[in-house]
C-alpha cells in the first residue's frame, strides 16, 4: 500500500519560494509554508547495493543486461483483455442467454429456418458491440504521445540516448529543463558532465500528487517517474523502474475496481426480468399443453414454447443501442470527447454528482497577478515595474513567470521589451534567489537621473523584516493568508540612502479559475449535476477558489472522510453536503466516489494525474482531460481534448439527448416485449392458438432494422439526469383485434387469415408507439426527424401490402379492407396510449410509489431527491448572488476607469 503523508517544506530538500502566512497570538508574522504531498518510499537494502554507480562511467551493457532480467523493462504494461475472450463476452448475458435458449429449442425441433435467422441475430449483436468497443480503443491509443521516451545516460563511460523502457536501477541519467522524468531517481547533487553543484531543481509533480506548484527538489530527494523538470539540470541514479515506480503502483490500485457500469446493469436487469418470467410462463404452459396433449406430442408441444421463448427476445435490444451508442460516440468525438467503453455514453447523461480536479481544469494551472497591497504613494504599475527589475532574467519558476508577465501587461514601457532589457533603466547587479534568503535583490541605475538604488522581492516575513517591520503589512499578508493568496513582499531602497529599504507592498499571487468554469459550473447546476471540486492544495486556497467560481465555501479537508469516531452515515452526509475537498491524497478520491456511490449517485470523475486513476476507474464515468497522463487516460471511459471543463457540457447535452434515443427505443421494444409475452401466453392456454415463430422473428428484424435510424432522430434534451421507465399498455388492443377477428367477423381459429391479421397488428401497433415513448410529455412537442417517420412508415406499408396481397409461405392475404384498417386503428390507438402515458406520468411519481411502497431503497431516494432539490436551490441563490455583484463591481470600475485584472467577483 503507497502511503501519502503531508510532508512540510520545511523538511530536507523541500523549501518553498511561495509561503502561506498567518498570524500568530502576539500578532506577528509567522509563517507556515506551503505544504506539499510527499511518498513513503524507503528503498530495500538489496536495492540500495545496487544504486553506487560511479557518475564518471555509468553502467556496463552486461549489467544492463543483468539488471534488465531482475527487474524487466522500465514500463506499465497495459492490461488488456484477450480479444477472444472479449468477443465471447457478447454472448453471455440475460438476452444472449434468451436468444440461446430459443436457438437450442429451434434446433431440438428442427425448425433450421428459425435457428439460423436467431443464430445469425446472436451473432450481429455481438459483433456489432465488439467492433465499435475496437473503434473506440483505437481512437484511444492514437492519443499515447506525451510518454517519456528518450533518455540521456552514462554508459561505459559515454553519454548515450537510450529508450526510456531500456533504463534500470543504477543507470546515472541527466534530467534537465523540460524533461520528463523517465523513471524514479535519486538526485546525486551534480552537473550533467559530474561537476559539483549547490544548485536545485523545480520539479512539477502535480501529475501525481495534484499540487499547483512546482516543488524544490536537491541533494538526496527522490524525483518520480512522470514528474516533469521545471528549473535546473542536475544528474540522478534510477532507483526504481516500471511496475514498481510511485506512477506503477498507482496504476496497480486501477485494478481493484471492475465493476460492471450502469447501462450494463439496466441491460441485464431488463434481460433477468425477460428470463424470470418467459421461464415461468414456458414451465407452466409446457406442463398445461403435455397433459392436455399427451406425453407423445413432445416436439409439438415444444414448438409452442418455442413461439413464447421467441416472443420475449427483444433480439434487436443490444444491436440498436450498440448503434446508437457509436453514432452518439461519434458525435461526441467532434466536440473533442473521444469515448473509450461505449457505455459511457448513456452513464454520461445520469450523471448526478460530478467531482472535478481543480487545477489544471477549474483553474489554469498557471500563477497570475492578482489585486496588490500597497503603501501610501505607490500605484500598481510602481510595484510591477520594481518586480519586474528584482526578477531573474530567463527563469521558468512560475512566480518569476507570473511577475514578469503581469509587469509586461501592467506597464506600458514593458510592453514592447524583449529579453529582460528596461527602457531607462540598467540593472548592474543581481542577486538570484536561493532557499537561505528566500529573496532576490538587484541594483539598479535610472539612466535619465543616474540615481542608484536597490530592489528586493521575496517572502513576506524576510521583506518585512528587511525594511525593519511594518504592521499594515502584517495585517494585509494575513488576510490574503485567509484567503489562500500567496504572498510576495517588495521593497526598495530610499532615494539617496543605498542602504535603507522601504516598504514598496505585498503582491498576491493566484492560480486563478478558467474564463468559462464559472459559467460552466452554473449551467450543469441547472442541468441537475452537482459540481464538487476537488484538489490537493491547502483549505483556504480551496476556499477562495471556489468562491470565485461561484460556489459556497463549504470545503471539506479530505482527512475528515477517514474518520474513524464517525459512521459512515454522517459521513456520506458531510461528503454531499460538501463543494469540495482540500488536501486530497489518492485514497481521499476513491473515497468520495465510494461514498456518493453507496448513498446511490451515479458520480463523474474528472482528473489528469496518476493520483486521480484509482478514483477514475472507480466512478460510474471517469473524465481524463486535456493533457492528462497515460495513467489517467488508461482509467478513464472519456478522454478531452479541449482544455478546461465546458467541453464537459457539451458531451452532458450530446450524452443526453442519445440516452433520450436509446430510452425511447428501449421502452418502445420491452412494452412490445411483455405485450408479445402476455397476448401469447394467454391465447396459447384458452385456445391453443399460436403464430408461427418465423412470423416474430419477421415482425422483429423488420422493425428493428427501421428503428436503427433512432440514432440520427430529434430527441428533447432533459433538464435532469435520466433515468428508465419501462410500461405496458397494449395487450387489451392485440385481445380486441384477436376477437373481432375470430367472433365478429367469424374467422375460425385455423384460419390462416387469423395469424395474418395478428401479424399485421403486432407489427404496426406496438411499432408506432415508438413515436410516444421518445419523450414524457405529448409526441408533437417534439416532432420525430423525416428520416425517421418515414424508415417506421416504411416497414408498416410494407408490412400491410405483404398482409394485403399475401406472400406465399408467410402470409396470407387479408385485402386491403383488414390491411388499412389495422394500420389505421394501430395511428389512432398510438394517439390515445401518448395522452394516456402523459396522465399517469403526471399522476405517478417516484414520490406517490415511495408512499405506497415504503422499502429502504425508495426512503433513501426519496431523501437524497430533496437535499438535491435544497442544494440546488442553495446553490443557484449564489450564482444569482455572485452574478448581481460581479455587474456592480464591474460598474463601478468602469465609471472610475479602472479596468478590472482578475477582480474579485463578490465581496469579502
Amino acid at each position: 500500500m503507497v502511503e501519502f503523508p503531508l510532508k512540510r517544506e520545511s523538511d530536507h530538500g523541500s523549501e518553498s519560494r511561495s509561503s502561506t502566512d498567518v498570524q500568530d497570538e502576539k500578532g506577528k508574522l509567522k509563517v507556515e509554508e506551503n505544504i506539499h504531498v510527499e511518498v513513503k518510499d524507503d528503498i530495500p537494502p538489496e536495492l540500495e547495493a545496487l544504486l553506487h554507480t560511479d557518475h564518471r562511467q555509468g553502467l556496463t551493457d552486461a549489467e544492463v543486461e543483468e539488471r534488465r532480467l531482475e527487474f524487466g523493462k522500465n514500463e506499465i504494461k497495459e492490461q488488456r483483455t484477450n480479444p477472444f475472450l472479449k468477443f465471447i463476452s457478447y454472448f453471455t448475458g440475460s438476452i444472449a442467454f434468451l436468444i440461446e435458449i430459443a436457438c437450442i429449442l429451434s434446433a431440438v425441433v428442427q425448425d433450421w429456418l428459425d435457428f439460423g435467422i436467431i443464430l445469425g441475430l446472436l451473432f450481429l449483436n455481438a459483433i456489432i458491440g465488439f467492433v465499435e468497443e475496437a473503434r473506440a480503443e483505437s481512437a484511444l491509443d492514437a492519443l499515447k504521445n506525451t510518454l517519456a521516451l528518450k533518455s540521456r545516460a552514462w554508459r561505459n563511460g559515454k553519454m548515450v540516448e537510450v529508450d526510456s523502457v531500456d533504463l534500470v536501477p543504477g543507470d546515472i541519467i541527466v534530467l534537465r529543463l523540460g524533461d520528463i522524468v523517465p523513471a524514479d531517481g535519486r538526485l546525486l547533487g551534480l552537473g550533467a558532465t559530474g561537476e559539483e553543484t549547490e544548485s536545485h531543481m523545480q520539479i512539477d509533480q502535480s501529475a501525481l500528487t495534484g499540487e499547483s506548484l512546482p516543488v524544490d527538489k536537491s541533494k538526496d530527494d527522490i524525483v518520480y517517474s512522470s514528474s516533469i523538470v521545471k528549473q535546473g539540470q542536475m544528474l540522478a541514479v534510477v532507483v526504481k523502474t516500471g511496475e514498481h515506480t510511485f506512477i506503477g503502483r498507482a496504476a496497480n490500485l486501477i485494478s481493484v475496481t471492475n465493476e460492471a457500469g450502469h447501462f450494463q446493469k439496466i441491460v441485464n436487469r431488463i434481460g433477468n426480468f425477460l428470463v424470470i418470467i418467459t421461464v415461468v410462463m414456458v414451465i407452466v404452459l409446457f406442463i398445461f399443453l403435455l397433459l392436455r396433449k399427451g406425453t407423445d406430442k413432445v416436439l409439438d408441444v415444444l414448438r409452442s414454447v418455442l413461439v413464447i421463448t421467441v416472443a420475449a427476445i427483444p433480439v434487436g435490444l443490444p444491436t440498436v443501442l450498440s448503434v446508437t451508442m457509436a453514432v452518439g460516440a461519434k458525435q461526441l468525438a467532434k466536440k473533442k470527447v473521444i469515448v473509450k467503453r461505449l457505455t459511457a455514453v448513456e452513464e454520461m447523461a445520469s450523471v448526478s454528482v460530478l467531482c472535478s480536479d481543480k487545477t489544471g481544469t477549474l483553474t489554469l494551472n498557471e500563477l497570475t497577478f492578482d489585486e496588490p497591497y500597497l503603501k501610501e504613494g505607490y500605484s500598481k504599475e510602481d510595484i510591477l515595474m520594481y518586480s519586474y527589475l528584482s526578477s531573474e532574467p530567463g527563469a521558468n519558476d512560475p512566480i518569476e513567470m507570473a511577475v514578469r508577465e503581469a509587469a509586461r501587461e501592467g506597464v506600458d514601457v514593458l510592453k514592447d521589451v524583449v529579453g529582460h532589457d528596461i527602457p531607462g533603466y540598467k540593472v548592474t547587479s543581481f542577486t538570484p534567489f536561493n532557499p537561505n534568503t528566500k529573496m532576490t535583490r538587484a541594483t539598479v541605475t535610472n539612466l535619465q537621473t543616474e540615481e542608484t538604488f536597490m530592489v528586493a522581492k521575496g517572502a513576506p516575513q524576510v521583506i518585512v523584516t528587511l525594511v525593519g517591520g511594518d504592521d499594515d503589512a502584517v495585517r494585509a499578508v494575513n488576510k490574503l493568508a485567509k484567503r489562500g493568496l500567496r504572498a510576495l513582499g517588495v521593497a526598495r531602497t530610499v532615494p539617496g540612502d543605498i542602504e535603507q529599504w522601504c516598504l514598496v507592498g505585498m503582491i498576491s499571487l493566484l492560480d486563478p479559475p478558467r474564463p468559462d468554469s464559472s459559467e460552466t459550473v452554473a449551467r450543469c447546476e441547472e442541468m441537475g449535476v452537482t459540481v464538487k471540486m476537488i484538489t490537493g492544495d491547502q483549505l483556504i486556497i480551496a476556499k477562495e477558489v471556489a468562491h470565485r467560481l461561484g460556489m459556497q465555501r463549504t470545503i471539506l479537508d479530505a482527512t475528515k472522510l477517514i474518520d474513524p469516531l464517525v459512521d459512515d452515515e454522517e459521513i456520506t452526509r458531510r461528503c454531499y453536503h460538501a463543494d469540495g475537498f482540500a488536501q486530497v491524497i489518492p485514497e481521499h478520491k476513491y473515497r468520495v466516489v465510494e461514498l456518493l456511490q453507496n448513498k446511490g449517485y451515479l458520480v463523474g470523475m474528472t482528473g489528469d494525474g496518476v493520483n486521480d486513476a484509482p478514483a477514475l476507474k472507480k466512478a460510474n464515468v471517469g473524465i481524463a482531460v486535456h493533457g492528462c497522463t497515460d495513467a489517467a487516460r488508461s482509467a478513464a471511459d472519456i478522454v478531452l481534448l479541449a482544455p478546461g471543463l465546458s467541453t464537459i457540457v457539451d458531451g452532458l447535452l450530446t450524452s443526453r439527448a442519445i440516452f433520450q434515443r436509446m430510452r425511447s427505443y428501449a421502452l418502445y421494444r420491452i412494452t412490445s416485449t411483455i405485450h408479445f409475452l402476455i397476448f401469447f401466453f394467454i391465447v396459447t392456454l384458452a385456445y391453443e392458438w399460436e403464430m408461427r415463430a418465423i412470423l416474430l422473428i419477421f415482425i422483429a428484424v423488420l422493425n428493428d432494422a427501421a428503428t436503427l435510424v433512432i440514432s440520427v432522430d430529434n430527441a428533447q434534451i432533459s433538464r435532469r439526469p435520466d433515468k428508465w421507465r419501462i410500461g405496458c399498455l397494449l395487450t387489451a388492443m392485440s385481445f380486441a383485434h384477436f376477437f373481432v377477428a375470430k367472433d365478429a367477423f367469424g374467422i375460425a381459429l385455423t384460419d390462416p387469415r387469423l395469424e395474418t391479421i395478428m401479424y399485421l397488428h403486432i407489427s404496426s401497433c406496438p411499432h408506432f408507439v415508438i413515436f410516444s415513448t421518445r419523450l414524457s410529455g405529448y409526441f408533437w412537442e417534439n416532432l420525430p426527424s423525416v428520416l425517421f417517420t418515414i424508415a417506421i412508415l416504411g416497414t408498416q406499408v410494407f408490412a400491410m401490402l405483404i398482409s394485403v396481397f399475401g406472400v406465399q409461405g408467410l402470409t396470407a392475404s387479408i385485402g386491403w379492407g383488414w390491411g388499412c384498417g389495422i394500420m389505421g386503428v394501430s395511428l389512432v390507438y398510438f394517439m390515445v396510449l401518448d395522452v394516456v402515458k402523459v396522465w399517469f406520468i403526471r399522476a405517478w411519481s417516484f414520490e406517490l410509489t415511495a408512499t405506497l411502497w415504503p422499502t429502504k431503497s425508495r426512503r433513501n431516494k426519496l431523501t437524497n431527491r430533496k437535499e438535491q432539490a435544497e442544494v440546488l436551490k442553495r446553490v443557484n441563490h449564489n450564482v444569482n448572488r455572485v452574478r448581481t455583484v460581479s455587474k456592480a463591481l464591474y460598474a463601478v470600475s468602469t465609471m472610475q476607469s479602472i479596468t478590472p485584472t482578475n477582480q474579485l467577483v463578490a465581496p469579502v
